[in-house]
């Protein structure tokens, strides 16, 4: 997919970029389709739990299948379509036995392929099966970290995941962060890279395109008074005034290491990521 430029309009809106659309249909299906409520970054108890969250146009939540467990049956890509929820395009996939899902569009997957989900699936782009039968070396996408519970690694935009060797009975993944991990190898993962990969070069040209994703200003800490940031006050332009930077509740944020020295994961990671 290419980037496309905006042509005319406001001075911001020149500048602004997007990818090329490739989607065959607008309307989602109906019975896959809910009301996503907004929660302006607050939890069940009100509070504010994750902050520059607010507004949003109106959205639907279009129910995808990260687990892929009809197993055996072939199924037929009828459309890709746009998700405002995600940053890949979905494909709607009608199965043999009548039945419709949503998976996430790898690249290279078009209106007319088939996939399954199978032991016995070939290597090709949107199939889905377990680890243990993929070769070493194969790109996958919407990788299982616990078996049956749903792809979890490797969900957006031109993400992928490499199968770097098999243990028994764990294989070992190469993340797009550059960390290696262990994962058991009965483990489901979907063949290919995600669609939209030039998504992260694309330039949102103005302010408000950010506030219809939801996703409101941040402040600098410097830019607040004394009561507001620690980093706040003084005259004119001024540095941080203190030894090392702090969050707005007083927290070291550069240097301090937040990672649990006894945390469960911790024996899965091969290789740290690269920094």
């Amino acid at each position: 997919m290419a980037i496309k430029r905006s042509v005319g309009g406001s001075i911001s809106q020149r500048f602004g970029t997007k990818v090329e659309n490739e989607t065959t249909k607008k309307k989602p299906l109906k019975q896959l389709k809910t009301i996503l409520p907004k929660t302006g970054g607050r939890d069940s108890s009100g509070r504010v739990s994750t902050r520059h969250i607010g507004g949003r146009h109106k959205r639907f939540f279009r129910q995808i299948d990260f687990k892929r467990d009809k197993a055996d049956i072939v199924a037929k890509v009828v459309s890709l379509e746009y998700d405002p929820n995600r940053t890949c395009l979905i494909a709607q996939l009608n199965y043999v036995d009548g039945e419709k899902r949503y998976i996430l569009a790898p690249e290279g997957l078009g209106v007319g392929d088939k996939v399954t989900s199978s032991l016995k699936a070939d290597i090709k782009v949107g199939n889905s099966l377990p680890l243990r039968v993929i070769p070493v070396g194969t790109v996958v996408h919407n990788v299982e970290l616990t078996p049956g519970r749903g792809g979890q690694l490797a969900r957006s935009a031109g993400s992928s995941i490499t199968l770097m060797a098999k243990d028994s009975p764990y294989a070992h993944l190469k993340l797009p962060s550059g960390e290696v991990r262990r994962v058991l190898w009965e483990s489901r993962a979907t063949i290919g890279t995600l669609s939209k990969v030039d998504w992260k070069n694309i330039n949102f040209g103005k302010a408000g395109r950010k506030r219809w994703l939801g996703i409101r200003p941040t402040v600098r800490g410097v830019a607040m008074s004394p009561r507001d940031h620690p980093h706040g006050g003084g005259e004119g332009r001024s540095g941080i005034g203190m030894s090392s930077p702090k969050s707005p509740w007083g927290k070291k944020t550069l240097g301090k290491k937040t990672r649990r020295k006894n945390r469960y994961s911790n024996k899965f990671i091969v290789e740290r990521r690269k920094r």
